[in-house]
């Protein structure tokens, strides 16, 4: 991807008159500044992070098939692909996609600043990597954040949330500054929350840290060390998701969903309860009040927020819908409705959980479908403003259309995948346990197998076609195509 300077010259001239000129939704002079180079390379980052999670997953299932599964002797190997897996596709996607955000609400993003963070997230990748390499080094298949017990590993994920955590910062300590490609200022504060988030889940790590006893074992330590910071890593993807809500409301009825202050009011009443994390190992990280005290804390404290913004949503997108909209528009509201819908459905599947069944893995894939789907939808904003700004645009005007297509599919793939894992999970299919494991399945978790199954090759193509689009749309920066 080809670097760029924060200020360039042609900045507010070439971009207004890009923006505004040739679309209905035309957008303010504001909101026309062109993307910064942190924004793009933030960006680009989070994507390449999302193609190498891709490749990982596919030798995962290599690592399956009888003819290819005896070419690496290590039987671990496939393991620790599929940890790197999580952790590239669930946490540099999410917050490296977070910090080319907040670097779209800066007026100037500092360039040291900006080169220290995405430099040691790279870094850190390229640890992980190192680390999943390294002959009998142990995966270990805890919640949340799974890692393998090898200091190249643990020291890329340090590098990690330290990278994307530095980028963050700039946004963090003081007022967003810039309205680019359309965001209102509820937006700002939103990804402004996602970022004290993130800091919030840092430190409660610390804290589940230092109440940890000695003489546990690995899967013990790395379970509940990151417990109450993965559940707070939860609400950090929430705002991530009710960002792109806002954006995706804000450009459709050309109206922003709420003002400053009531979406400081609305953000900092689905924080406060989280604030309490870093107290919970008080007793120690065993203890029950940290154990089953974050999941309270996860289990009433987000959804109470989120279905206030989909009701708002809904009720401001009717009083505000114009007759005539555009492809752009539909594909806008395919993305939002599929992930209101995916994370409707994951409040309804973590409701009825019960025990340790498949019924668990439905409700995360379903709630974290519903964040990635709007990242999806976020990812071709940014790079629309991108090729704007530089005065380009594809020759193809209806090229949203396609771009529709594709959160079509990955929805519907994502809500049919989650549901295979809800039939099973009805009738009892443990949450860990496989073919080899089970002599006998009954007709429901057969059904819901196969089920799951086609959904996931729904969301498997789903996000194959994204990944074909937006690199159309990072060539046509440079011009090379048309898309």
């Amino acid at each position: 991807m080809r670097s760029a300077t924060y200020s360039d010259a042609s900045t507010l001239s070439a971009a207004t008159s890009s923006v505004v000129e040739v679309r209905p939704y035309q957008a303010t002079e504001s909101s026309s500044l062109q993307v910064p180079a942190a924004a793009r390379h933030w960006l680009g980052l989070s994507v390449a992070s999302l193609l190498i999670a891709g490749l990982l997953s596919l030798l995962v299932v290599l690592g399956r098939l009888p003819f290819s599964a005896n070419w690496i002797a290590d039987p671990l190997f496939f393991q620790r692909c599929l940890v790197v897996h999580v952790n590239l596709s669930l946490i540099v996607w999410f917050y490296a996609f977070a910090v080319s955000l907040a670097k779209l609400r800066q007026a100037q993003p500092s360039t040291t600043v900006h080169w220290v963070s995405i430099t040691a997230t790279i870094a850190g990748i390229g640890l992980m990597l190192a680390g999943a390499l390294v002959p009998d080094a142990q995966p270990v298949l805890a919640n949340y954040i799974p890692v393998i017990d090898q200091p190249l590993f643990l020291a890329g994920l340090v590098l990690i949330f330290a990278g994307v955590i530095t980028g963050m910062f700039p946004l963090l300590c003081g007022r967003p500054q810039c309205n680019r490609a359309g965001m209102s200022n509820d937006v700002g504060v939103a990804i402004q929350a996602a970022g004290v988030a993130m800091v919030l889940a840092a430190v409660s790590w610390l804290a589940a840290y230092s109440g940890m006893p000695e003489g546990v074992s690995q899967w013990v330590f790395f379970e509940f060390t990151a417990w109450g910071a993965g559940h707070v890593l939860q609400v950090a993807n929430v705002c991530l998701m009710l960002t792109v809500w806002l954006w995706i409301v804000h450009l459709v009825s050309t109206k922003p969903l709420f003002t400053t202050g009531q979406a400081r009011i609305l953000f900092a009443v689905l924080l406060a309860p989280h604030m309490l994390m870093p107290l919970l190992p008080w007793e120690g990280s065993l203890s029950n009040l940290y154990i089953h005290g974050s999941t309270q804390l996860m289990r009433w404290g987000i959804f109470p927020v989120v279905l206030f913004v989909m009701y708002r949503s809904f009720r401001h997108l009717r009083a505000h819908s114009k007759p005539n909209s555009d492809a752009r528009q539909r594909a806008l509201r395919v993305g939002l409705y599929a992930s209101i819908a995916l994370t409707l459905l994951g409040f309804i599947l973590g409701a009825m959980i019960r025990g340790s069944t498949t019924l668990v893995p439905a409700h995360y894939h379903a709630a974290l479908g519903g964040v990635t789907m709007a990242l999806m939808v976020a990812a071709f904003l940014i790079s629309e403003s991108v090729w704007r700004g530089r005065g380009r645009e594809p020759s193809n005007p209806q090229h949203w259309r396609s771009k529709g297509r594709q959160f079509a599919l990955y929805g519907v793939g994502q809500v049919v995948f989650a549901m295979g894992f809800a039939i099973g999970g009805s009738y009892g299919l443990g949450r860990k346990t496989y073919a080899a494991e089970s002599a006998t399945r009954s007709l429901g978790e057969l059904v819901g197998l196969s089920v799951m199954g086609i959904g996931g090759l729904m969301a498997a193509a789903g996000g194959l076609y994204f990944l074909y689009l937006i690199f159309q749309d990072f060539r046509l920066w440079k011009g090379t195509v048309s898309a």
